[in-house]
C-alpha cells in the first residue's frame, strides 16, 4: 500500500509544457489618419535594408557588480553574489538563490530534489529573461536618440528656411525612417520575450502547487517537509520575480508601440515638408511656425454648412498648405474617421466664356488642394470632390467640408 501511495504521488511530477499568448500589439503604423491612412513609409527611396530583423538580435547587456546592494524593494542578492540586472528596469530583478538541501534517501526526498531542479532552472531563464529585456531597453533608447537627431536636424533646417525636396533632408528623412523600423523590430522582439515570460510563470504556479501537494504524500521524514517549507518560500519569491518581469515588458510594449505610432505620422508630416521646404506642423499637429508665404483662407467651427477650409484662388502661387493642415489636424482630433469633400467654387459673373474659364481654374485648383490632402495623409477614399457656383464671390474658390 505504502509502494502505491508513493507511486501515485509521482504523477504530481510532469512538466509544464503549455504556454500561454501575451496579447500582440500590432498596426504600430496606423497614425493620425487611422486605419487605412498613410504612413507615407516610402515617401523617399531607401537602400537601408530591413532594420526591423536586425533589431530582434540584441547586444549582451551589462551586469551589475557582484555583491552590489538590491535597491528597497528587491529580493536579497543571492549568497554566492548573483547578478542584478537593472539596465532600463523599473527595479532591478536578482535572480533567487535555491538552498542545495541533502538527500535523505526518501521517495519524498527524491521528488524534492527534482522540484528543486524545476524552480533553479526557472530561477536561471528568468536570469538570461531580465538580461534579454535590459538589452532590449539599451537598444530601444539608442534607436530613438539616433531618430531624434535626425528628426531635430530636419526641422531646424526647415525652420530656417531651405529648397524644396532638399537632398540633404531627405538623407536625414531615411535615416529617422530607419531607427523607427528599428524601435518596430525591437517591439517584436519584446512580444516573443513576454510570450516565454508567460510560460515560465505558468511553470513557476504549477511547480507551487506540486509542492503544496507533496507535502500530503506519504513517506517522508521530517528533514523532506523541512526543505519543501523552504522551497515553498524560495517558489513564491521566483514567481514573485517572474510576474514583476512581465509587468515591465508589459508595459514596455504598450509605451513603444504608442510612441512608434505617434512618430509615423510626424514622419508623414515632415515627409510633406521636406517635398515643399517648409514645415507644415510640429508633434501636437499645430502649426510651429509660419509658412514662407502669405496665407490665403479662413477656417472655423466645423458645423454643417459650413468649410472647414475655404482657400480663395485670387493671386498666383497662393501658400495654404499650413492653414490646410491645421485645420485637417484638428477636424481629425475630435472626429478621426471622418470624411471631407472638396468643392470647387466659380463665381458667375462676366461673359460665358469667363464664367467657363473660371469653372476650369477652380476645378484644376481643387484637384490640388486634394493632392496637397493626400499628402499630408488624408487616404483618398475619404475624398470627394463636387463643383458649385456662387454669385457672391470674384474669384475661384475651393472650400473643404467634413462630412
Amino acid at each position: 500500500m505504502l509502494g502505491a501511495r508513493i507511486l501515485r504521488s509521482t504523477v504530481l511530477l510532469v512538466t509544464l509544457t503549455g504556454s500561454l499568448a501575451l496579447a500582440a500589439c500590432s498596426d504600430v503604423d496606423d497614425a493620425m489618419f487611422g486605419p487605412g491612412g498613410s504612413s507615407d513609409a516610402s515617401a523617399f527611396p531607401t537602400d537601408q535594408g530591413d532594420q526591423a530583423d536586425q533589431a530582434g538580435a540584441p547586444a549582451a547587456a551589462p551586469q551589475a557588480p557582484m555583491g552590489q546592494a538590491a535597491m528597497p524593494g528587491t529580493l536579497p542578492a543571492p549568497a554566492g553574489g548573483g547578478a542584478s540586472y537593472g539596465g532600463g528596469l523599473t527595479t532591478p530583478i536578482t535572480p533567487v538563490s535555491i538552498e542545495p538541501g541533502s538527500d535523505t534517501g526518501t521517495a519524498v526526498g527524491h521528488q524534492v530534489a527534482q522540484l528543486r531542479g524545476q524552480v533553479a532552472g526557472l530561477n536561471d531563464q528568468i536570469s538570461s529573461n531580465a538580461q534579454q529585456l535590459s538589452s532590449l531597453l539599451d537598444t530601444a533608447a539608442q534607436s530613438s536618440t539616433a531618430y531624434h537627431d535626425s528628426k531635430s536636424r530636419i526641422m531646424s533646417k526647415l525652420q530656417m528656411g531651405t529648397t524644396r525636396g532638399n537632398p540633404e533632408l531627405v538623407g536625414e528623412w531615411n535615416t529617422a525612417q530607419a531607427a523607427l523600423d528599428q524601435l518596430t523590430g525591437n517591439i517584436n522582439a519584446l512580444n516573443a520575450l513576454g510570450t516565454a515570460i508567460t510560460n515560465e510563470s505558468s511553470q513557476a504556479h504549477f511547480a507551487l502547487n506540486t509542492i503544496m501537494a507533496t507535502f500530503n504524500v506519504s513517506g517522508a521524514v521530517d528533514e523532506d517537509h523541512r526543505q519543501l517549507s523552504v522551497l515553498e518560500d524560495e517558489t513564491n519569491q521566483t514567481i514573485i520575480l517572474v510576474d514583476r518581469l512581465l509587468k515591465e515588458v508589459s508595459d514596455n510594449i504598450q509605451r513603444q508601440t504608442a510612441y512608434v505610432a505617434n512618430e509615423r505620422a510626424n514622419l508623414t508630416t515632415l515627409a510633406d515638408s521636406i517635398k515643399n521646404g517648409e514645415l507644415y506642423g510640429g508633434d501636437s499637429g499645430l502649426p510651429m511656425g509660419p509658412s514662407n508665404g502669405p496665407i490665403s483662407g479662413t477656417f472655423g467651427t466645423p458645423i454643417a454648412g459650413t468649410p472647414l477650409v475655404v482657400v480663395k484662388f485670387d493671386r498666383p502661387d497662393v501658400q495654404y498648405q499650413q492653414i490646410l493642415y491645421t485645420a485637417l489636424a484638428q477636424a481629425l482630433q475630435s472626429r478621426p474617421s471622418a470624411s471631407f469633400e472638396v468643392v470647387a467654387a466659380t463665381p458667375t459673373r462676366g461673359t460665358a466664356a469667363a464664367v467657363q474659364l473660371s469653372q476650369t481654374q477652380a476645378n484644376r485648383h481643387a484637384q490640388q488642394v486634394m493632392r496637397s490632402m493626400t499628402d499630408m495623409g488624408v487616404p483618398s477614399t475619404r475624398l470627394a470632390v463636387a463643383s458649385a457656383t456662387d454669385p457672391s464671390i470674384s474669384n475661384p474658390e475651393v472650400r473643404v467640408y467634413i462630412r
